[in-house]
């Protein structure tokens, strides 16, 4: 059974598992299918698990994990690196301890590993459905939510806080008032949308950056195939006997950068661990470089195309 390598995230002292499973999908799977999928990523050796409110996977996760321990595939909860993120709907101060305490009933755990901070953005409302109305779309107050992040943190509910989605400002803005700084900053990042200059201040401010979307997040409301398409991605793999796939998540690593992917298929998920054992060459990586960069997720795309959500997909 293969293993992803662990790496240690800075001043919080935690090590986490540098590929984890993804449970995002649109349409979202349905529960079975969804849990069912994730004790075969056990099976495999995944051993983090990356989920949010938004997602509404939570839920199946918690039964996925539970049905784990009850076959032996796990020791114990210990043995796994669960990350859990804070919806827009519940960033104010008062909102954040109970936000989490309902994600932890979801899982049927009595505490997350990772826990970040969704958009940078706040929602003034429950929402069921996007795009939304641009009156209740607001700029995150980050001292209040932050202080929110902290709490959590204090009371044993996450062993680490973090962000996702944010900018140089952002975390400029957060590290300027937090007392416990952010471990984590999840964002887009593959060889078509490499992230140079955020790679760079997060590895300044010792900032450990997770990779979202490493293929592109074909499947979901706005991924694409560019990344499993892309004609020099297909090459290396075809030369290195790997799949495209492969080469991409290979190219992040390689970045010092952690990963989350989510494959539903069982052959996939085996393929997008046996990436640790080869590596690029320099004229590999070389070519990769030179790769015309566009980015994937907008804002704007979920939440519609409103000044504010066009402005943050400027930023971030």
């Amino acid at each position: 059974m293969a293993k992803a390598p662990q790496v240690s995230l800075g001043a919080c002292g935690l090590t986490m598992p540098v590929l984890g499973m993804g449970t995002s999908s649109w349409p979202p799977a349905d529960p079975e299918t969804a849990k069912l999928a994730i004790i075969e990523a056990i099976k495999a050796g995944y051993r983090h698990f990356d989920t949010a409110f938004a997602y509404g996977s939570e839920q199946p996760l918690g039964q996925a994990i539970a049905e784990a321990l009850r076959l032996g595939l796990i020791k114990s909860r210990d043995d796994l690196f669960i990350t859990s993120k804070l919806w827009s709907s519940y960033t104010d101060r008062d909102q954040v301890v109970p936000a989490i305490k309902m994600s932890l009933r979801n899982l049927q755990l009595d505490y997350l590993d990772m826990y970040l901070i969704h958009l940078p953005l706040k929602l003034s409302q429950e929402i069921r459905k996007t795009p939304v109305p641009k009156e209740i779309l607001m700029p995150l107050d980050i001292k209040s939510v932050w202080e929110g992040m902290e709490e959590c943190q204090r009371l044993g509910l996450t062993k680490a806080i973090g962000v996702s989605n944010f900018s140089p400002r952002m975390l400029e803005e957060t590290l300027a008032i937090a007392e416990i700084p952010p471990a984590v900053n999840q964002v887009e990042m593959n060889p078509l949308w490499q992230q140079k200059k955020l790679r760079e201040h997060c590895n300044a401010k010792g900032i450990h950056i997770t990779a979202y979307s490493p293929l592109g997040a074909n499947g979901t409301k706005w991924g694409d195939n560019r990344i499993v398409e892309c004609d020099v991605l297909e090459d290396i793999a075809k030369a290195r006997g790997k799949t495209t796939a492969q080469v991409s998540m290979r190219w992040v690593y390689e970045q010092g950068v952690s990963i989350v992917a989510k494959s539903f298929n069982k052959e996939r998920m085996k393929q997008n661990l046996e990436i640790f054992d080869w590596s690029l060459t320099e004229e590999e990586l070389e070519r990769i470089s030179q790769l015309p960069q566009r980015k994937g997720f907008l804002i704007s795309s979920i939440l519609g195309a409103h000044d504010f959500t066009l402005q943050l997909d400027d930023e971030i």
